[in-house]
């Protein structure tokens, strides 16, 4: 596969963290709410202490963290240490109190390691093609984020070796001190958008050689499993951040910001995914119903953004499929960006969750992509 301009102006690095991935299932996302929001507002340590407007953000004490509802799930990706201090107790009490064998909620036994992806340019849907498809056909499983500022693809820790080597072949240059990958000739500059394979051990079979062959099997796979696209088109979702550009306001937009997250998560969203990290604006993705709860007048606008601009999700529910299962970011990015009978791109970002994908699709493109997904009669994708 020939180098990209994308891998010719990207800079990749791992984020400093063990993470762990946690599955709730939506009918009991009331009872593991509480710990969500410990998670999300911690207590504030030595507030007195600091009155020289210099407190660290609220949005940065994390290096790197998820929330997402969708109509699959609720998902979270957070520190091992926090999954471990207030979700796996919670766990072991739900299950402690169910009488029935109920889908309990879960935290994966493997540990993940983030990748951060700066100066990608290019269009959303070629952009996470172009990222996927060397770690895919490396055989390595992987979920993929996209925030309004940059790309995050989770990886178990333990494939590390794996993804060096396979960015290397790719034409990354690999610094050791910062733990970076670098082409020789990057340029830096940056666009934005977001898929799900829950895998944490190498595939049995051997990975594919092409993308278009990776393409292939997962759609054979998708349709042995029944897995068919799902659209509410009453769901229109809105890409944004917080807006952290006026100094002024800066604490008080935060805390307009933390009312509006508040009140969408006490009354259990159909759609909003949150990820911060300690170096940029808590990124969000939410339904455009929910954009009053952060409009109060009186505070300005606290989010960064077009709030015109809709996208519509369309989720794959991959709770099928075995752990192991690799290349569904890229299968499905690939058949929308250039499968058959796309004559051209559809524009689309993919949100990974634990156990779902979403691909997300501009309104005006919602028909041409369920196309592209070869959504027969019985509803079932066909290869």
């Amino acid at each position: 596969m020939e180098q990209s301009s994308l891998l010719m102006s990207a800079q990749i690095h791992f984020v400093d963290a063990q993470l762990s991935l946690i599955h709730i299932p939506l009918g009991q996302y009331q009872h593991y709410l509480p710990s969500i929001l410990k998670l999300l507002f911690p207590p504030a340590e030595n507030e007195d202490d600091d009155d020289s407007g210099t407190r660290e953000s609220w949005a940065n004490q994390h290096a790197f963290l998820n929330v997402s509802v969708t109509p699959i799930e609720c998902s979270v990706v957070c520190a091992k240490n926090l999954a471990d201090a207030l979700f796996a107790p919670e766990i072991a009490r739900v299950k402690q109190e169910s009488s029935s064998s109920a889908n309990y909620a879960s935290i994966s036994t493997e540990n993940f390691v983030v990748i951060s992806v700066e100066g990608a340019g290019m269009e959303a849907g070629q952009r996470v093609l172009e990222l996927t498809s060397p770690l895919a056909l490396a055989g390595i499983s992987l979920f993929f984020i996209t925030t309004y500022f940059s790309d995050y693809i989770l990886v178990p820790a333990k494939a590390k070796g794996q993804v060096v080597r396979a960015l290397e072949d790719r034409g990354f240059a690999f610094e050791k001190t910062s733990e970076t990958y670098v082409n020789p000739t990057a340029h830096h500059h940056r666009n934005v958008s977001s898929t799900s394979s829950f895998g944490s051990s190498s595939p049995s079979t051997p990975p594919p050689t092409t993308v278009t062959e990776l393409q292939a099997r997962t759609f054979a796979l998708l349709n042995w499993r029944s897995i068919i696209p799902r659209v509410d088109k009453d769901i229109r979702l809105v890409q944004c951040a917080g807006r952290k550009d006026n100094p002024s306001s800066f604490f008080a937009d935060e805390l307009v910001l933390q009312h509006g997250l508040t009140k969408c998560l006490i009354h259990q969203p159909k759609f909003l995914s949150l990820t911060m990290t300690e170096d940029e604006s808590a990124s969000l993705l939410l339904e455009k119903r929910l954009m009053s709860e952060f409009g109060a007048p009186e505070f300005g606008n606290v989010l960064l953004g077009s709030k015109e601009d809709f996208l519509i999700p369309i989720t794959l529910n991959l709770e099928p499929l075995p752990f192991e299962a690799t290349g569904i970011v890229c299968g499905v990015a690939d058949r929308l960006v250039d499968g058959p009978g796309v004559l051209q791109a559809i524009e689309m970002s993919y949100l990974s969750t634990a156990k779902a994908g979403t691909v997300m699709v501009d309104e005006k493109d919602l028909e041409h992509a369920m196309e592209a997904l070869r959504v027969g009669e019985n509803g079932a994708i066909q290869p």
